[in-house]
């Protein structure tokens, strides 16, 4: 059947109507300097809508369309509007990037429509969901120890159960987090209960239960703030927001996976001031803090660290790089993610969805005419080959890789296709840590060795008079072990500190490079250097008193063969 004439017009002058619109908002594009976008062949996504209330959206001629990581996508008609700047400010200040693009009244006209879909409970958190600064700084004042922590959770649970608002409960557990200095937040849904740990000093310890239907409304809160999909609850998502304490920002890096009985969540607490370390208070013993100093300020050549993830490494590496920041230095990094600000430092992050990985952030940043660069993790052969050609070239670079120890960095660097003999001229020394925990100062107790315990603290001190007679003590009856009181929150340790091994590339070594060695081969030929291996270091501060025989073992092989 035809359509009537009338009908026909009708759709003829609709379609050139949105033609005319469409023409006129490119031509005000180029005259504001914006990329135009057409918005009836883009997909505008509901969880943006909900940053911009459609009442405000409206006044401001302006929508979010996208939202990707801390990055918002913005649309407007109508740039000059003195609301769009502010809005703009207000979502940098809560530490999100924009992106504004020029569309019609058309286009303006369809997002609008969109808001129909988001619905009343979905509306009720418009706007960028956010945390009360002020009300974390009060907890803070309150929560002393850790059952402070766990009678306030707990008493908080209660009362979001009866109704009252999910942000003070998510308030409580990052204000928690933060007075507990613990690493990262673990909520993990179970058959009838929430499981929530804190990871304190590298281990994780249970906090309190929350109810599963309060932990539906928690999680949906992180995904708001952290700028993930709310309706997406069957794939793993990342995002991140900030809380400001006492004029600092601290960054929260939150993880969202599928799991049996609902979503579970990871938070990690990136507190600058947990990686705010001097050079000179790392831990290091002397002569191998002697050996970084000198190694750190030459003007060329690759230092590599290595350990597993949470093993301290950032915080070494952002020592290192205050320690050689100066007005005359160019310094470039490509981390992933920016931990900590570095004053007079040029930083900056791995974004894969802009294609800034690693690898091309390296690239880049060899244009820039740096003396030093920060690469965060070596993962694949080509970026191992710029590093090390960086370092070939007149450039300190500073890289982490995944291996167990010191030694198994050259042969991991050769399994990635380097050339052995390029290896021995670009590499100068190679980097071991782990972090122990501290025994608590004001609870710690002599204990009785066991034999076995006994013959391998022999067997190690006497390894470490073949290297360095003076740091072998003479008495090792007596090691100190945990015991737990309110200062350190019952666990018997308080604080960690770095336990470290290194390798210098030197004629030994550079010489059994070129010959595919083991790790075996490499220690052996390591051993002149006098530098302690982990296990050495960490015996020593057993001994010392420092940490436990058992805390040691937990981070490291205590069983491996000791070479003399």
């Amino acid at each position: 059947m035809n359509e009537p004439l009338e009908e026909k017009r009708d759709k003829k002058l609709a379609e050139l109507y949105q033609q005319e619109s469409e023409e006129l908002a490119v031509v005000l594009a180029k005259r504001h300097g914006l990329p135009y976008l057409d918005l009836s062949k883009t997909a505008i996504n509901t969880d943006a809508l909900r940053l911009i209330p459609m009442l405000q959206a409206r006044e401001a001629g302006m929508i979010a369309f996208k939202v990707i990581g801390r990055t918002i996508y913005l649309a407007t008609i109508a740039p000059e509007n003195s609301q769009i700047a502010d809005l703009i400010k207000d979502f940098e200040n809560k530490n999100f990037k924009t992106e504004l693009y020029l569309i019609s009244e058309n286009s303006l006209f369809l997002a609008l429509s969109r808001y129909v879909e988001i619905s009343e409970s979905e509306a009720s958190d418009a706007g960028l969901i956010q945390i009360s600064d002020q009300q974390v700084a009060s907890y803070l004042e309150r929560l002393k120890t850790f059952k402070d922590v766990q009678e306030t959770l707990t008493a908080e649970n209660r009362r979001a159960e009866q109704g009252s608002g999910i942000s003070t409960i998510l308030e409580m557990i990052l204000s928690g987090a933060l007075a507990m200095k613990a690493s990262d937040i673990h909520i993990e849904p179970e058959q009838e209960t929430t499981r929530l740990r804190y990871r304190l000093d590298g281990v994780l310890v249970d906090v309190s239960e929350i109810s599963t239907r309060i932990c539906r409304q928690i999680v949906s809160r992180i995904k708001l703030m952290s700028g993930m999909k709310l309706n997406i609850k069957l794939t793993a998502q990342d995002g991140r927001f900030s809380i400001k304490v006492s004029g600092e920002e601290i960054e929260i890096r939150s993880s969202v996976i599928p799991s049996a009985y609902g979503e579970s969540v990871v938070m990690r607490v990136l507190d600058p001031k947990s990686i705010k370390l001097s050079f000179e208070n790392l831990g290091v013993e002397t002569k191998l803090f002697n050996v970084f100093k000198q190694e750190i300020i030459k003007p060329n050549g690759l230092i590599l660290l290595t350990g597993p993830t949470g093993s301290g490494k950032t915080t070494t590496l952002y020592a290192f790089l205050q320690r050689i920041n100066s007005v005359g230095t160019k310094i470039i990094t490509i981390e992933d993610p920016i931990e900590y600000h570095l004053k007079g430092v040029n930083q900056t992050q791995v974004n894969r969805t802009a294609k800034y990985t690693f690898l091309s952030g390296l690239r880049s940043a060899l244009r820039q005419d740096p003396d030093v660069i920060m690469v965060g993790e070596i993962r694949d052969e080509e970026t191992a080959e710029i590093a090390i050609n960086s370092a070939l070239t007149g450039h300190l670079v500073f890289s982490t890789l995944h291996t167990n120890n010191a030694a198994g960095t050259i042969p991991r660097l050769i399994d990635l296709g380097i050339n052995p003999k390029v290896i021995s001229s670009a590499l100068t020394i190679t980097i071991a840590q782990r972090l122990v925990r501290k025994l608590c100062p004001d609870c710690r107790q002599i204990i009785e060795t066991t034999p076995e315990e006994q013959k391998l603290l022999r067997a190690v001190v006497e390894s470490i008079k073949n290297k360095r007679p003076d740091l072998a003590p003479s008495e090792i009856s007596q090691i100190y072990g945990p015991v737990g009181c309110l200062k350190c929150n019952n666990t018997g340790y308080k604080g960690r500190e770095g336990i470290f091994e290194a390798i210098l590339m030197d004629e030994a070594i550079a010489k059994i490079t070129n010959t595919n060695p083991d790790e075996k081969e490499i220690w052996k030929a390591a051993l002149a250097q006098g530098i302690l291996d982990m296990r050495q270091d960490g015996i020593l501060k057993v001994l010392a008193g420092k940490t436990s025989l058992d805390e040691l073992r937990r981070v490291i092989d205590l069983t491996a063969e000791i070479i003399l």
